[in-house]
């Protein structure tokens, strides 16, 4: 709305007493008055008024208030300012503007805001947009409609509605306000939030996404809104996420690139290739267990590879499908019996489907009944095991804090060998005479 003189002259005709009781009632007269105009009624006021109502007024406003200061005026407000709530205010600008803008608070106050306005990589704060069309709880439906008719202004999906103090209430749909009441107070209109703290890790944020059809909400400690994680931005985030599990689960860093220089994949993969040749003796070592088997039926070392392999797959599906669901949030670490069942069922079932072929084949092959029906009780048993160290793998290492994707595939590789050798060459052993 253009200025009037009669705005000032009723601002002007307020006193601190009125400003203390009504606070909201200032704000909605500076929000319409032109900038110049409520510059000026602000810079009349004392310091922590200033900043109070600054606080309050809605957050474009408010950053072009801030803006529009005269910086001895602004050095006398900062003091009295929330410093996370100018940094949520100062994060909506381009870099150059923001730089210039921290540059006017003096390097210990500018130093504070940066620090704020640096989250974690992956976390809510990070991925946050904090330009977002905020509105108080005590406007009206016909308040916010005529905000979003003002030109320029463009009607945002995530409007949120926030109290006074910019504790979040919930997010404001526009069809809500056409059909409302044109007096209606919008925080009645809002829809319950769906919020996660500015700290909140990928995970987190996925998991409280589940369901969700629009942006996630972004609030400080005390519930206060910063921003919105738009809903384009999640599933970008998402996909990245997926895409670095399966490098993970083979050892490789997230951080490495396809263009990374050699020197970085090797520091990265080196470490995990080690760990990867430990386990591998492991394996080995227990083939040297049954040496003396393997010497009298010689069958054996062609058949273990067979075996192993078979339960190196069945191992390998179990644990993609358990990775998917806990990326998805489909199972929960308390869902593990329910989830190792249901593998394990897969596992024989598919296991005594495998080991009928199996078997067949090596009784064509070697002429040996009981050597055909060793390597099929073996195969069942491997790809039983193997589907449920697929499923408990991932769900232990959530379970001790650890990233459920990492080098997962290396320590399945290790279970499903052990298991695949030990149980053909152990019944061999034990069946020996029939073989």
């Amino acid at each position: 709305m253009p200025a009037s003189t009669g705005s000032r002259e009723l601002f002007e005709a307020l006193g601190a007493d009125f400003i203390g009781r009504h606070p909201t009632e200032v704000v909605r007269l500076l929000e319409q008055m032109v900038l110049a105009e409520a510059v000026g009624l602000l810079e009349s006021q004392p310091s922590p008024v200033r900043a109070d109502l600054i606080e309050l007024t809605d957050p474009d406003r408010a950053l072009d208030l801030v803006q529009a200061l005269s910086p001895e005026v602004l050095a006398q407000t900062v003091p009295h300012l929330d410093l996370q709530r100018l940094a949520g205010l100062l994060a909506r600008l381009e870099p150059k503007a923001q730089d210039a803008q921290l540059e006017a608070l003096g390097a210990a106050t500018a130093a504070e805001v940066r620090e704020l306005m640096a989250y974690p990589e992956r976390s809510a704060g990070a991925l946050m947009d904090p330009r977002i069309l905020v509105f108080r709880s005590d406007e009206t439906a016909d308040e916010v409609l005529a905000k979003l008719r003002r030109p320029g202004r463009e009607v945002d999906e995530d409007m949120q509605v926030v109290h006074p103090d910019g504790k979040l209430i919930g997010r404001l749909a526009v069809q809500s306000l056409i059909s409302a009441d044109p007096q209606a107070p919008v925080g009645g209109l809002a829809r319950p939030p769906v919020a996660v703290t500015s700290t909140a890790n990928l995970d987190e944020i996925l998991e409280t996404s589940a369901g969700a059809n629009s942006g996630i909400s972004v609030v400080d400690i005390d519930g206060r809104l910063l921003g919105v994680i738009r809903r384009n931005r999640l599933t970008s985030a998402a996909e990245q996420e997926a895409s670095t599990d399966l490098q993970a689960m083979v050892g490789v860093s997230r951080e490495e690139r396809a263009l990374s220089s050699p020197g970085f994949a090797v520091r990265k993969r080196l470490p995990w290739l080690f760990i990867n040749l430990a386990t591998a003796f492991l394996a080995a070592s227990v083939v040297g267990f049954f040496e003396s088997t393997i010497a009298q039926v010689t069958a054996l070392a062609v058949l273990l590879p067979v075996v192993a392999g078979q339960s190196g797959n069945s191992g390998s599906q179990a644990l993609a499908v358990a990775m998917r669901g806990l990326a998805l949030r489909e199972v929960r670490i308390s869902q593990w019996r329910r989830l190792g069942s249901k593998e394990l069922v897969v596992g024989v079932v598919n296991g005594v489907a495998i080991a009928v072929v199996t078997a067949i084949g090596v009784i064509i092959w070697s002429g040996s009944v009981g050597l055909g029906l060793v390597i099929a009780a073996a195969m069942v048993i491997s790809m039983a095991m193997a589907g449920l160290a697929g499923a408990g793998i991932p769900l232990a290492l959530k379970a001790f804090g650890q990233d459920p994707a990492q080098s997962s595939s290396i320590f399945l590789t290790t279970v499903t060998d052990i298991v695949g050798f030990v149980s053909f060459l152990g019944l061999a052993s034990v069946f020996a005479d029939v073989l």
